[in-house]
């Protein structure tokens, strides 16, 4: 008989125990992520990714289970998106228009307002005498409140100087609002001018300043809010000594 005639031995490679054991991490990374996902879900707020590690099982990769919860949701209505440490749902970009009907009318800003924002956000930590030089006009209280309000700025901390002044950052709420991953993020002197945002005859020498700071972090240069200190701003009620 020839040899085309003879059959053909075809060998399969053997099943190994690592198959298995990949097996399982897969079905365990499955299920970290249905978890993830109803945590996110439920919350009102982005939650972020220490709140997450709290809540799901210690071995859990968290970084690599909010990217495959991300890839399942990139083709949906709702996207998975970062705001700073945080992560939350939100409508997909190109199907925003279908919201515009339930969509909330929003009280401008005054451009005073507007004003201080942005100079929070690129200069931050700034305090009120410095948020003025860099205007070149007094700032109101009221416009500061306005935009405490909103839930955009917060008080970070003291200036290690003297008088102690207050500093201002930026916070979650700015960043999920303006669709900021992170604070690093914000436009830059290219993007603004392409924009329309700056004047064409700018100085030659005029820079934008990109803020490098966590958030959540003080600087050197800062010392944390005491309760003393929310007492005089308000944002703490007196404590009532008893005899």
């Amino acid at each position: 008989m020839s040899d085309t005639g003879k059959a053909k031995i075809v060998s399969f490679p053997s099943v190994e125990v690592s198959d298995k054991e990949g097996s399982v991490e897969r079905l365990a990374l499955r299920e970290a992520v249905r978890m993830a996902e109803a945590l996110i879900f439920a919350s009102a707020e982005p939650v972020s990714e220490r709140a997450l590690a709290e809540r799901l099982p210690s071995n859990v990769n968290i970084p690599e289970v909010l990217k495959a919860l991300q890839a399942d949701y990139q083709r949906r209505g709702v996207n998975l998106v970062r705001t700073g440490d945080a992560w939350a749902f939100r409508t997909a970009a190109d199907l925003s228009f279908l919201m515009s009907r339930e969509a909330v009318q929003q009280k401008k800003l005054s451009r005073a307002a507007l004003e201080v924002l942005a100079i929070i956000a690129y200069h931050q930590p700034v305090t009120r005498a410095e948020l003025e030089d860099i205007r070149g006009v007094e700032t109101s209280k009221g416009t500061i409140d306005v935009l405490m309000e909103t839930g955009w700025i917060k008080m970070r901390g003291r200036r290690r100087t003297p008088g102690r002044p207050v500093t201002y950052g930026t916070t979650e709420s700015f960043l999920d609002h303006f669709g900021l991953p992170d604070i690093r993020d914000l436009p830059g002197l290219e993007e603004l001018r392409g924009a329309g945002l700056l004047s064409a005859r700018m100085p030659p020498h005029f820079s934008i300043p990109m803020p490098s700071v966590d958030p959540d972090e003080l600087t050197d240069d800062e010392e944390p809010l005491t309760d003393i200190d929310l007492e005089e701003l308000g944002l703490l009620t007196p404590r009532v000594e008893q005899d």
